[in-house]
């Protein structure tokens, strides 16, 4: 179908129209902001130019790069749980994930606790909510939502919409490339939104998760550049990066845990989804494994990068750019070959961090930069604050939007954020379960190694992995010095010249684990282990 025959006709299907004269009006006299939030699944800082880190020469990203030549980019942005469900959970409660109740994948939210979307529509904005959701109950507390069920398709997708039967029983089937047809249905909405209101959208793109199936006419993007390589690739150090918990002892299960670009990683790696011959040296399956792996990902983000462009475009021809909080983020880090890792779930940096940059004239000044430690519990507080509403107690994140007007960082603002993940060796990437917490500097793991679901043979997870059980992994602390070693390659938790760090971190951490509702009393077999290992 003509793409512009399909914003004509998905426009016609919305409820919210606005009546002339009365919209504009109205408009006027309410100087509060729209609010845009963005969100691309896996896309990590390191493929967004404007961060200037080893693939910015590619030029990836020129529209999101733009954003942050007009706005905000912020340099110490952190999920609390880097894997999708959980992490759009943290978004759309402002709360950690024992308090909202979603651990892992198979969690889900109940209306009832969209917070974001229902404190947005008592502060009088019209929502919606369009692209990957992966809560998996109904988003029923925005306006209008169409949204993928799950993770959804790259090619010829279908979405859930609001009609006339119960969810999910309204099914719309569109074809193109996901991010296309996701952006079809932003625009359409635009132009037909009631415009008596200013506006909260979530436009969320599937890409570039993996399976990185992009649109057809990116297929020869890259096609001849040599995609440039992280430095610690190939070689880890045999003493120095990780610990027992993350490679065994005598590094027994480096083989086992931590899916890999190389060979290492027998059973999932990226040579193998990439079709790499396994007769290769392992540098050179590791060279094409990783070339292939990152074409076909930033022919995703490219996807990504224009279908902003035209958003953008739409929104300038309405003159809605300069009144419009626009916000850009993935939904947690993800590795691109560092560590030899793939996928996301581990507290190091490339998987901890989150991309995040704001454009808002009014507000923003052009080209700043920003370094206060956020984590995406603080979004919503933070939009809802924009809107000009109160932040509920319930949340327990924290609005940042001070910082958006140039102030300083408030004296009590937090010194430490925590995180944790859950799926004790899941899904074939097999990364053991730990928390932790890292400040401006320093950085404190453990990992306790067993499930929440935990048995005495393991984890037994038959919804995701079949009937099979993952044994429990060794207990081990890591520790690093984020100044001296931003890259992590050397665990510096047996160094005596930290012990005084680590007791005051470790002290923060039981702290923080209280008030944030992140015990473990509900998990005994947990908390012994951590009991056990707390002091060693």
């Amino acid at each position: 179908m003509d793409r512009r025959r399909f914003l004509k006709i998905a426009g016609a299907g919305f409820a919210a129209m606005s009546v002339p004269g009365l919209a504009e009006a109205a408009a006027r006299k309410d100087k509060r902001p729209n609010i845009l939030f963005i969100m691309s699944d896996d896309h990590t800082s390191q493929a967004i130019g404007a961060y200037g880190k080893r693939l910015a020469k590619l030029n990836p990203t020129p529209t999101i790069d733009g954003l942050a030549r007009e706005g905000m980019l912020f340099d110490n942005v952190f999920c609390t749980n880097s894997i999708c469900t959980p992490s759009r959970a943290n978004i759309i409660t402002g709360q950690h994930c024992q308090t909202n109740g979603v651990l892992d994948l198979n969690g889900s939210l109940t209306p009832d606790k969209h917070y974001l979307a229902i404190e947005m529509k008592k502060a009088g904005y019209t929502t919606a909510m369009i692209g990957k959701w992966h809560l998996k109950q109904e988003p029923a507390n925005f306006d209008y939502y169409c949204v993928l069920p799950g993770q959804g398709k790259y090619h010829n997708p279908d979405f859930r919409v609001q009609g006339p039967n119960a969810w999910p029983g309204n099914t719309v089937q569109r074809q193109g490339h996901s991010s296309d047809v996701i952006t079809d249905f932003a625009l359409a909405w635009l132009q037909k939104r009631d415009k008596t209101r200013p506006f909260f959208l979530m436009h969320h793109f599937k890409a570039p998760h993996d399976m990185f199936e992009n649109a057809r006419r990116y297929d020869s993007y890259l096609e001849d550049v040599e995609i440039p390589e992280p430095d610690n690739m190939y070689d880890q150090p045999a003493a120095g990066f990780g610990s027992v918990g993350t490679r065994g002892v005598d590094d027994s299960l480096i083989h086992v845990i931590g899916s890999s670009i190389s060979k290492r990683m027998t059973s999932r790696n990226m040579g193998k989804h990439m079709r790499v011959d396994k007769n290769l040296s392992d540098r050179e399956y590791t060279h094409q494994a990783y070339q292939r792996y990152l074409k076909r990902y930033l022919r995703c983000v490219k996807g990504v990068d224009d279908n902003l462009k035209r958003l953008f475009d739409y929104m300038k021809s309405e003159g809605l750019m300069d009144n419009t909080v626009i916000m850009y983020t993935g939904d947690q880090g993800f590795y691109l070959g560092e560590h030899d890792y793939i996928d996301k779930r581990w507290m190091y940096e490339e998987g901890m961090r989150m991309p995040f940059i704001v454009r808002y004239p009014k507000m923003v000044a052009a080209g700043s930069r920003n370094a206060w430690l956020i984590n995406n519990t603080d979004f919503a507080p933070t939009m809802i604050d924009l809107a000009g509403a109160k932040v509920p107690s319930y949340m327990q994140g924290r609005s940042f939007a001070a910082s958006l007007r140039g102030e300083n960082k408030p004296a009590d603002w937090r010194t430490a954020t925590y995180y944790r993940y859950w799926m004790h060796m899941a899904h074939g990437h097999n990364n053991p379960a730990h928390f932790g917490v890292r400040t401006e500097r320093y950085k404190l793991i453990f990992f306790y190694g067993c499930d929440f679901t935990d048995t005495a043979k393991g984890r037994k997870n038959t919804r995701n992995d079949g009937n099979r059980y993952y044994p429990n992994t060794p207990p081990a602390w890591e520790f690093y010095d984020l100044k001296t070693d931003p890259k992590e390659m050397t665990n510096q938790y047996a160094n005596p010249r930290y012990k005084s760090t680590i007791a005051e971190l470790k002290k923060d951490l039981k702290q923080k684990r209280a008030e944030l509702n992140e015990t473990d009393e509900n998990y005994p077999r947990i908390q012994k282990i951590i009991d056990e290992n707390w002091d060693k």
